[in-house]
């Protein structure tokens, strides 16, 4: 399938001409709300088909519905989503991540409804990859059991009808995307500790840690709050000592009391383990100025 083609054939028409350029290439789709992204089917993206016959009863039926396409092995067609809601913007991350070379040789980019894109990528029919999300960064991954919405859907987004539509074609090299090392790179997990007797510990500044993060903004305080915490951590500093040096930095950064503390067990849980105890009132002073080897 070249879909660099198919996605140029589908400028300039209405959703219901567009179905049969899916037909035609093979690529299965499912009919979705008009105006909207959720399916009309009773199974959603599991009944795509690109059966022409069932298409045409389903715009038929629903003329004006929109398309949708299951990503990974049934499309042939992985998608990196690149999100944009209110202050949380992915195109930086997806930059980044651009730069490193995990996303940078996709077939197409497609704007979407809300101002964000879709980037697609071929599927490696050997390793199937999961859909999953990384809210912080703005980046959602489309594979096995994920979907989107296709060209030339239209959706409303704040009250204004906005169309998907193709921006851009990439080069013929395209290769699948690595979706595992991308979400590493997006929200990366610290390494499980190593054992008592080859642990090696390392020094760390508390207060310096904390200021690093009180100066995080939206987007990136969640990230760089359990990222602190494993620090502190690995280094064997009592949970709530964390809690004491940490959650007032990131109060600082535009935190919630919840989402710090959250964030903070999460990050203990992973590094010392899941029965790992953790008081939400943390008793003492806080430390500061401490360093803790």
């Amino acid at each position: 399938m070249d879909t660099a083609a198919l996605f140029a054939s589908l400028v300039g028409l209405p959703p219901r001409q567009g179905v049969q350029r899916f037909a035609e290439a093979s690529v299965p789709i499912f009919p979705c709300k008009p105006s909207e992204k959720r399916p009309l089917t009773q199974h959603g993206f599991r009944d795509a088909t690109a059966d022409f016959d069932q298409i045409r009863r389903w715009w038929t039926r629903w003329p004006e519905a929109n398309i949708g396409m299951p990503t990974g092995a049934v499309s042939g067609l992985e998608v990196v989503d690149i999100d944009v809601h209110g202050r949380v913007r992915g195109f930086a991350a997806f930059e980044l991540a651009r730069r490193e070379g995990l996303v940078d040789r996709w077939q197409v980019l497609v704007k979407t409804a809300s101002g964000g894109m879709h980037a697609y990528y071929p599927v490696d029919p050997q390793r199937p990859q999961p859909s999953w999300q990384a809210a912080r960064a703005g980046i959602d991954f489309r594979g096995e059991g994920g979907y989107v919405v296709v060209p030339p859907s239209r959706v409303l987004f704040e009250g204004n009808s906005s169309g998907y539509e193709l921006i851009g074609v990439g080069r013929h090299d395209a290769v699948p995307v690595d979706s595992a090392a991308l979400r590493q790179f997006l929200d990366p997990k610290p390494a499980p500790p190593a054992s008592p007797t080859t642990q090696v510990r390392r020094d760390v500044d508390a207060d310096r840690i904390a200021a690093w993060l009180a100066t995080r903004v939206e987007g990136e305080r969640n990230r760089a709050l359990y990222w602190a915490a494993c620090r502190l951590a690995e280094n064997g500093v009592p949970d709530h000592n964390a809690r004491n040096v940490l959650g007032p930095a990131a109060e600082h950064a535009g935190l919630q009391t919840s989402e710090i503390l959250t964030t903070i067990r999460s990050a203990y849980r992973t590094v010392v383990g899941p029965t790992a105890p953790f008081r939400t009132r943390a008793p003492g002073r806080p430390l500061k100025g401490q360093v803790i080897s």
